[in-house]
């Protein structure tokens, strides 16, 4: 969209009443906004129910900002178009371009079950939108696009949202949230893949006579994961993938799966210390055990209350290094060799 932006205020400083003129839209142009408003709608409902439900929810919250980037690229070429260098179009535009970074923050937060972001998360993505200011700033000012800048917003969205992707992927094994398992590859990877993709389509070596024809690709494409996302999170219980960690057997809300496998479980991971094992999988351990996978999961998560496995795991090592650190006979060990003792790998 900004390549485009010395070229409309041309004509709109030749001919300023073409802005209003009435035009005939083609058949791309028909589906192009067909396209737009219903991936609107379903966002925006979307983003609605998440606000009204599970605004406590930090990974909630993200989220809805992330929809909020996402409806401002929906909208950012329309508002462009009709009011060219106005200051509400530059906001939208640069909104838009945080779509990418808040795609990442949302990956981090829900898949991690993060409760607060670190001040080294909040400062990297300060510093991305900064950097995007900036480039709303120069084509304001100077009515023309600074190609070094242009150039580092793009490559830093295509990292944002390949790490978002990646961190799907890397804990997708680990994830012990049945229903946040089912979904998060539908909703990761195809936010992730469609962010990616609009960013490199945007390049200008992209640019000619067939980029309104990807364009209304681009928006079929949009329209087509939001409503799988919709589709998918509307039959889900929101408590089910959004509810912070409550980790302890003895939560009087946590309904017994299991009690004999739960018993085992944790007999078993306090007398062979199976935590130690810096490769200790989910897999690994229920075949210790001689247990289903999925039945292992779900008293994990369900009876001793932990949504992802590296948590329920470290939290034994934790203890351990405590214990270790408390210990007068331990006082000369390194910290260091008390932690990969116990199983961190680092």
């Amino acid at each position: 969209m900004s390549i485009e932006i010395s070229a409309n205020y041309a004509r709109a400083l030749a001919c300023p009443g073409l802005l209003w003129q009435p035009a005939r839209m083609n058949a791309l142009e028909q589906i192009d906004l067909l396209a737009r408003g219903g991936s609107l709608a379903l966002i925006a409902f979307w983003s609605w129910l998440l606000w009204r439900d599970q605004k406590q929810a930090l990974a909630a919250r993200v989220a809805v900002a992330m929809n909020a980037a996402i409806i401002a690229y929906l909208l950012g070429n329309k508002i462009w178009a009709l009011w060219p260098y106005q200051p509400f179009a530059f906001a939208i535009d640069w909104s838009s371009v945080l779509a990418a970074p808040l795609f990442w923050l949302f990956s981090h937060v829900w898949f991690n079950d993060v409760q607060r972001i670190s001040r080294r998360v909040s400062l990297l993505i300060i510093a991305f939108a900064l950097l995007a200011l900036s480039q709303s700033y120069f084509m304001a000012t100077t009515g023309a696009v600074d190609p070094v800048i242009w150039m580092t917003v793009r490559i830093g969205m295509i990292s944002f949202a390949a790490a978002g992707v990646w961190i799907a992927w890397r804990g997708r094994d680990d994830d012990l949230v049945e229903a946040r398992r089912r979904v998060r590859r539908n909703l990761v990877w195809t936010t992730g893949l469609l962010v990616i993709w609009i960013s490199i389509m945007e390049i200008p070596f992209y640019r000619g006579p067939s980029q309104n024809t990807i364009r209304v690709i681009t928006q079929l494409a949009i329209l087509w994961a939001a409503a799988i996302t919709s589709a998918a999170m509307y039959r889900m219980k929101y408590d089910d993938i959004f509810a912070p960690a409550t980790p302890g057997p003895s939560n009087p809300q946590r309904v017994a799966i299991d009690p004999a496998l739960a018993e085992r479980l944790q007999n078993y991971m306090e007398t062979e210390r199976a935590w130690r094992d810096e490769t200790l999988s989910i897999a690994k351990l229920a075949s210790q055990l001689g247990e289903q996978e999925y039945r292992l999961r779900r008293v994990i998560n369900g009876q001793l209350g932990h949504r992802n496995f590296a948590a329920f795991v470290n939290g034994y090592r934790l203890a351990e290094v405590k214990a270790a650190l408390a210990d007068d006979s331990q006082k000369e060990v390194p910290i260091i060799t008390i932690a990969l003792d116990a199983g961190f790998g680092s």
